[in-house]
């Protein structure tokens, strides 16, 4: 995975979860909050933290924010700065912006003004986002420490017709490899399947493991 330059404007709990998150993950994260204690809270979690107002063109051309890959707007609830900022980051052309939405209307504001991604607060986990932005493949991911987590994902279709066994999968058993939980088929839900069940294109798993290993998967 190649890391990228990404900017976090608003460090609450999602922005400073997915800062520090996609800061694990190897990217080079800058965080922006007006708030100088959330800026002294993140520090050595992110690559820098600065106190500022992410809606000053002046400040955030200073920190080269024009040139960052992704941006991620995670002010919640000052509207008016989150869409603000959501703008002047769109003036920037920077080629990905997240934005978190408090409500339908903020959402589709975000959304005419540029965002390319709108998380709502039923998709409120900064964790996720950073897991997920990387791995447009994999559905969803629940963390259950810092490298081990489940992912639900489609086949990839290397896989296709092999069974679990051939495909590398192993017993749920074995806590050090990638383990198939579940298989998703169709209507049906098969928990904990046979290594000797055949892949089919349309299935899709539920895995845990390492990370790494599901990184590697897709």
């Amino acid at each position: 995975m190649v890391a990228s330059n990404i900017v976090v404007a608003g460090i609450g709990r999602f922005g400073s979860q997915a800062a520090s998150n996609l800061f694990q993950l190897g990217h080079d994260v800058l965080a922006v909050d007006p708030d100088q204690d959330r800026v002294q809270d993140i520090i050595g979690r992110v690559t820098y933290s600065v106190a500022g107002d992410a809606t000053d063109e002046h400040l955030m051309r200073d920190l080269g924010v024009h040139n960052f890959d992704i941006a991620v707007v995670g002010i919640g609830r000052n509207v008016e700065a989150s869409i603000m900022t959501a703008a002047l980051l769109n003036s920037f052309e920077i080629p990905v912006i997240i934005a978190r939405a408090r409500n339908p209307l903020h959402a589709q504001t975000l959304s005419r003004i540029g965002c390319h991604r709108i998380i709502t607060p039923e998709e409120d986990a900064g964790e996720r986002l950073a897991n997920s932005l990387f791995n447009p493949n994999v559905s969803e991911y629940i963390s259950l420490g810092a490298t081990f987590g489940v992912s639900k994902l489609p086949i990839p279709e290397r896989f296709n017709n092999m069974t679990l066994r051939e495909a590398g999968f192993t017993d749920a058993r074995d806590r050090y490899r990638l383990s198939v939980m579940a298989l998703l088929r169709s209507e049906t839900t098969r928990l904990v399947p046979g290594l000797d069940e055949r892949l089919r294109p349309e299935d899709h798993v539920v895995v845990a493991g390492d990370k790494g290993l599901i990184d590697n998967l897709i």
